[in-house]
């Protein structure tokens, strides 16, 4: 075993050959490359070996019995380390003038060959451009291990919904789904942006290949341009391989960048720079790679935040809002809750083996009344509760998670108080407000527009105002 100092261009390289001279010429010359060079006489001893450690390269004598050269024994081998480890990069060595022996073995799956004696230029440049191959089938395992096509989990809704505002949403995606032109969806979180993502990615000429999403609000911001564009071994202090990026392991199919809004001003161009000319550079790399991806986009800024040249610039906008599908909340389309609640209670009680349960119009009127702040997203968490603590035959308003009613008569004046003396004193106009709206609140079970109403104050002055104390 030979371990070098400083930092060798790859970390392991396995020698299996019974002569104990091309063991240590190997292992003197390999180990400018590698930081660890072990030789083994027995492959026996290697296949353990080779399946813990999974190899950068493997140097792999022909055969082994004395006076053999057909390469038999090298056939055998070289199979079983394939079965091992069947992205394995195994040079053969053969003897002199057995090269009919070399190219069949590159017939059963050895990447190249080296024949003795050999020149030791030769050797470093054969074993160097098997450890690549290899670096690139362990990036791309990675990437694929990583990487989920963008499929309905569990719990996820489809696009239910009979209002006119979903009718116009539909509308919108027959006809921008068939076409090759990058979507932008707008909308509050929770409203269902990632499914239309799917729908569109569903009805593409793309929808055989895969489609990507990065969540470019879940990813730090020092990580987003390896993220999407890739790096190659080095580039930084972390970048111990190559990374395929998301634009390109989604070649030929769709990217979803989801919060693409939170993607930071200094990426921006080149994000943009990448879709105008079709190729992406990784971190560290001199070349281009070129890709062909379709951009479907989400974000819920609003248009007057997206539009303003501080946060976000206008030119990538307009390569990524070809066409433009705005979401509505949950409370612009309540008459998409009644099927939204069928549908969710329907999964859950399946998934949780509970029994069907009838849902009271009084419960029902309830629950479309509200206005479902996280949309959605927290109608379907709601659903998942009542199914699991309902009992009965059917459901109850509490076993929905809303603020709870409260039978006590709101006062538009507070309740009087002892007058205090001491600092302790609550005569506080805003404590007396914050109680004032919490008891509308609670009366109305959330009803933003009952609430503001009975306070005598328009819905945008009540938002403000729950903003303001923490509401």
């Amino acid at each position: 075993m030979v371990r070098v100092a400083g930092k060798p261009a790859f970390d392991l390289c396995v020698v299996i050959d019974d002569d104990a001279d091309i063991l240590l010429s190997a292992r003197l010359l390999l180990r400018e490359l590698f930081a660890e060079v072990v030789g083994v006489a027995s492959p026996e001893q290697a296949i353990d070996l080779i399946g813990q450690r999974s190899p950068d390269a493997i140097l792999l004598d022909a055969n082994f019995m004395r006076g053999a050269t057909d390469g038999r024994e090298g056939f055998l081998w070289l199979g079983r380390i394939l079965e091992r480890d069947p992205d394995a990069v195994v040079v053969l060595i053969t003897a002199h003038g057995g090269i009919q022996v070399a190219v069949q073995a590159m017939k059963q799956g050895a990447t190249d060959f080296v024949t003795k004696p050999w020149s030791n230029e030769r050797l470093l440049a054969t074993v160097r451009t098997a450890a690549q191959l290899r670096g690139q089938r362990r990036a791309t395992g990675i990437e694929k291990a990583k990487v989920e096509t963008i499929a309905t989990p569990a719990g996820e809704a489809p696009l239910l919904g009979q209002s006119r505002a979903m009718a116009h949403v539909q509308s919108l995606i027959d006809r921008a789904a068939p076409t090759e032109a990058n979507v932008l969806i707008l909308g509050e979180n929770g409203t269902g942006k990632e499914l239309v993502a799917r729908e569109i990615h569903r009805r593409s000429r793309r929808s055989a290949k895969l489609m990507l999403s990065v969540d470019l609000g879940a990813v730090t911001e020092n990580l987003i341009d390896s993220e999407l564009f890739g790096h190659v071994k080095g580039a930084f202090t972390d970048a111990r391989g190559d990374r395929v990026g998301r634009m390109q392991a989604a070649d030929g199919g769709t990217l979803f960048l989801d919060e693409v809004g939170n993607l930071p001003l200094h990426l921006q161009p080149k994000l943009l720079t990448a879709l105008e000319q079709r190729q992406v550079t990784p971190v560290g790399a001199n070349r281009p790679v070129p890709i062909d991806v379709r951009i479907v986009s989400a974000t819920n800024l609003t248009p007057d935040r997206l539009t303003d040249p501080g946060v976000f610039r206008t030119d990538l906008l307009f390569r990524l809002n070809t066409i433009e599908i705005e979401l509505p909340p949950l409370r612009e389309r309540r008459e998409d809750i009644p099927p939204l609640l069928d549908h969710f209670l329907g999964l859950y009680a399946r998934k949780y083996g509970k029994p069907v349960r009838a849902l009271p119009a009084s419960v029902l009127l309830a629950l479309a009344d509200y206005d479902w702040p996280g949309n959605v997203r927290a109608l379907r968490h709601a659903a998942e509760r009542a199914v699991i603590l309902a009992e009965g035959s059917a459901y109850a308003l509490s076993d929905f998670p809303l603020p709870r009613v409260t039978a006590a008569p709101i006062r538009l004046v507070p309740d009087p108080a002892p007058v205090q003396t001491s600092a302790a004193a609550e005569l506080h106009l805003g404590k007396a407000e914050k109680q004032m709206i919490e008891r509308a609140l609670q009366k109305h079970a959330y009803n933003i527009s009952a609430a503001a109403g009975e306070l005598g104050l328009t819905r945008g002055s009540l938002y403000r105002r729950m903003e303001k104390y923490g509401l």
